[in-house]
C-alpha cells in the first residue's frame, strides 16, 4: 500500500530509554478510512508509539508520517487535521463542559473566534453531551468525561483521530458509549487509530488490527487477515479411537492424537463434511464432531504470551 493511501505510516520506528527499547523498529500501516485497533498488553509500547506519532516525544530511530506528511517537518500541515486523546482527559473541574471546550478552542491558533459557540456546541452534540453542556465537569460521570475529551478533539474538522485507551476505567455502559462514538466517527469518514488492551472493545468496531508485544509489532492486517492465521482443530467423540485416528491420518489430518475419549487433529483445508463422511464410511461410530476455531483472544495470547482483558 502506498504512503498516499495510509493515514499513519512508520518505518523502523524505535524509542529507547537508556538500554531498554520501549518500541523496537515497528512499521505501522494504517489505511485511510480504517478503524485501526492498536492492541497489546499494558506496557507493550502502545502509548510510547502514539506519543512519537504526535510529536510529543522524539524517536531514537526510524521515520513516521501522518496523513501523508513526514513528521516532524510536516507537523504544521498534518496536526491541525489530527485529533487526539492521550493518557486521559484533563479539564478544569469547576468549569462547565461548554466552558472547558471554549478554553481549549481559544488556545488553537487555527480556530476562528467568530464561530466558537457553533463549533463547541457542534462537538458537544456530536458526542451526546449538548444537554449536559452547562453542568460542571466535576459532576460528569467517567463516560461523560471521556466523551468530553473526544469532543475536544472534534472542535475542528479532523481527518485522523488518535485515541489512547479511550475506555480506560469506564464501566460497561461508558465503554459502550465510547465504542458507539468511535464507530460513528469512522462512518463519517475519519480514520481512527484506537489503542486498547480490551479485546472486545476493538473486536466489535475495528476493520484493521496491529498487535504489540514488548515493543515489537507482532501482527498487523485486516481483522480477516489476522483471523486467517488461526489453526482450527477437529474433535471426534467415539468409542473407536484407533480406527478414527487411522481415518483422520489417512485423509491428511495432521497432529492426530488421542485425548481422553476423543481424537483430535488439525484438518487444514479439509471440509468437515468430508471428514465425517469418511469416518462413517469406515464404520466408525461418531458420537460427536466439533470444529474448534481459535478466538482472537487465543491468537493474541499465542502472539504475545500474555492474556488480554476481554471485559468491557
Amino acid at each position: 500500500m502506498t504512503g498516499a493511501a495510509l493515514a499513519v505510516a512508520t518505518s523502523g520506528l524505535t524509542k529507547r530509554f537508556g538500554s531498554r527499547a520501549a518500541v523496537d523498529g515497528i512499521d505501522l500501516a494504517v489505511p485511510t478510512g480504517a478503524v485501526y485497533g492498536f492492541l497489546g498488553p499494558n506496557g507493550s509500547g502502545k502509548t510510547t508509539t502514539i506519543r512519537m506519532l504526535l510529536g510529543l516525544i522524539e524517536p531514537t530511530a526510524g521515520t513516521r508520517a501522518l496523513l501523508g506528511q513526514p513528521m516532524p517537518g510536516g507537523a504544521s500541515a498534518a496536526l491541525p487535521r489530527v485529533g487526539s486523546l492521550v493518557e486521559g482527559p484533563a479539564f478544569h473541574p469547576y468549569l462547565s463542559g461548554r466552558a472547558n471546550l471554549a478554553r481549549l478552542d481559544a488556545a488553537d491558533r487555527y480556530a476562528d473566534t467568530r464561530t466558537v459557540r457553533t463549533r463547541v456546541d457542534g462537538a458537544l452534540e456530536r458526542v451526546g453531551l449538548l444537554a449536559a453542556a452547562g453542568k460542571k465537569y466535576r459532576a460528569y460521570s467517567l463516560g461523560m468525561r471521556q466523551r468530553l475529551a473526544i469532543a475536544a478533539s472534534l472542535l475542528m474538522p479532523r481527518d485522523l483521530l488518535v485515541l489512547d485507551e479511550p475506555t480506560n476505567g469506564l464501566d460497561p455502559q461508558g465503554t459502550r458509549e465510547v465504542r458507539s462514538l468511535v464507530g460513528s466517527l469512522a462512518a463519517d469518514g475519519a480514520t481512527v487509530l484506537v489503542s486498547s488492551h480490551l479485546l472486545s472493545e476493538v473486536e466489535q468496531v475495528c476493520t484493521h488490527l496491529g498487535v504489540m508485544s514488548e515493543g515489537h509489532l507482532v501482527a498487523q492486517g485486516t481483522v480477516a487477515e489476522i483471523r486467517s492465521g488461526a489453526v482450527a482443530t477437529v474433535r471426534v467423540q467415539t468409542s473407536q479411537l484407533d480406527s478414527a485416528a487411522t481415518v483422520l491420518a489417512g485423509l491428511g489430518v495432521s497432529e492426530v492424537r488421542r485425548v481422553g475419549h476423543e481424537v483430535h487433529g488439525v484438518p487444514g483445508d479439509l471440509d468437515p463434511e468430508r471428514i465425517v463422511a469418511a469416518l462413517v464410511g469406515a464404520g466408525v461410530g461418531v458420537r460427536g464432531f466439533v470444529v474448534d476455531a481459535p478466538t482472537l483472544e487465543d491468537l493474541f495470547v499465542s502472539m504475545t504470551g500474555e492474556g488480554f482483558d476481554v471485559s468491557g
